[in-house]
């Protein structure tokens, strides 16, 4: 799999040709995507893993005796593995497989927030969130009586770092924190937040949706309590996602949903639980996801992630460059020449996100337009809504 050229950049022509929905057209214009931080394309290898299942070893895991099943079993099992060893867990016993990122936030909250946070403790969270982990903290936090409080966004999109230490505390119990903003870019210091977190007693739960798509991440490097990311923004299915969690915690954790698969014994007065990661996989699993998101990170993985971040960082920084030519386009984030992830969120001065994106689809030129997940944080930047192109996260994202 030739992916790279002799400079050593990625070879995008190559790479395109994985994706067979980049051969559309509308109105006469090739399609051009640029909306994969909300969701990434997916390669012929990774559909063709998925339709491999259904037509040759369609069948329910951990269940049956039969061909199909052990076969089925095996494939699920190896999936956990791949997707452990992909961001760096011990092994599958710490890599739950969610709905994606959003469930992932919901599981922790719940199995562990509703158990352990109370009066006087505090979830500590950034103005930068993602409402699937500021709306869950919140909501978790009002139950339990706890309060949460957000750490400063600066002007130019960076963590207030002083003011992180200023909240993060003895009563701390939990920090919650976005690796990269899905609106400003910007790479927040994880493994710092980490250590701050438990110097301090408390853990941390990294939202890793717009990380893992595109740069190399190492969960125990990190020093991440929890981890999440999401299927369909690294090229694989929607529907799965990942949750790491450090095994004695998860150990600790009571079930999130219950069912079949998650039990170990059962009678008319009470219930054991399954070993992990399956007491925490309620039901059916979503088998076929699962294989398909194993063969999204061999993908990834054979194209190298470092040459995926550093094609992302290019891209992005001439997209940075070329938008401050314009008096009128405010672009949110980190400026040209920080580091930074690769989507960038403009707004233009007298015309609505909405009316960009719209012009820019009669061109064949696909983008979010709207708050993002972050409207909080849209409300701080006085922004009712921003257009956001995003570059190749994964693979297969070209202009």
């Amino acid at each position: 799999m030739a992916t790279t050229g002799s400079d050593g950049q990625l070879d995008v022509a190559e790479l395109r040709e994985d994706f067979p929905i980049l051969e559309r057209e509308f109105g006469g214009e090739q399609l051009v995507y640029l909306d994969n931080a909300a969701t990434a394309q997916t390669p012929d290898r990774v559909i063709d893993a998925i339709a491999e299942y259904y037509r040759e070893t369609n069948a329910n895991v951990h269940r049956g005796l039969h061909q199909l099943s052990q076969e089925a079993s095996l494939a699920y099992e190896e999936a956990h593995d791949r997707l452990a060893e992909f961001i760096g867990a011990d092994g599958r016993e710490e890599l739950i497989f969610t709905a994606g990122t959003t469930e992932s936030e919901n599981l922790v909250a719940y199995a562990w927030g509703l158990n352990e946070l109370g009066p006087g403790d505090t979830v500590v969270l950034t103005e930068m969130e993602h409402h699937a982990s500021l709306v869950t903290w919140q909501q978790i936090a009002e139950r339990a009586g706890a309060s949460v409080e957000y750490i400063r966004v600066t002007e130019d999109g960076y963590l207030d770092m002083d003011h992180a230490k200023e909240l993060i505390g003895p009563e701390t119990a939990m920090v919650s924190v976005v690796h990269v903003s899905n609106t400003l870019g910007t790479i927040n210091p994880v493994e710092e937040l980490a250590e701050l977190a438990h110097d301090n007693g408390a853990h941390i739960f990294v939202d890793g949706a717009q990380a893992v798509p595109n740069r190399p991440v190492d969960v125990e490097e990190i020093g991440a309590d929890f981890y999440a990311f999401s299927g369909h923004k690294m090229v694989g299915p929607t529907g799965i996602g990942g949750l790491y969690g450090r095994e004695a915690l998860l150990e600790e954790m009571s079930p999130f949903k219950y069912g079949g698969e998650m039990i170990s014994r059962v009678s008319f007065e009470d219930a054991t639980w399954n070993e992990l990661p399956w007491k925490f996989e309620a039901g059916t699993p979503p088998i076929a996801q699962a294989i398909g998101l194993a063969e999204a990170a061999e993908y990834l993985d054979e194209i190298g992630l470092a040459a995926i971040e550093r094609h992302e960082r290019e891209l992005a920084q001439y997209a940075l460059t070329e938008l401050k030519r314009f008096d009128d386009i405010r672009v949110l984030g980190p400026p040209a020449g920080d580091p930074r992830g690769g989507l960038v969120a403009f707004d233009i001065e007298g015309v609505h996100a909405h009316d960009v994106s719209e012009i820019l689809n009669g061109l064949a030129v696909a983008v979010r337009a709207g708050h993002h997940c972050t409207q909080p944080l849209h409300d701080k930047f006085g922004s009712t809504a921003t257009a956001r192109p995003d570059r190749p996260g994964g693979a297969g994202r070209h202009l």
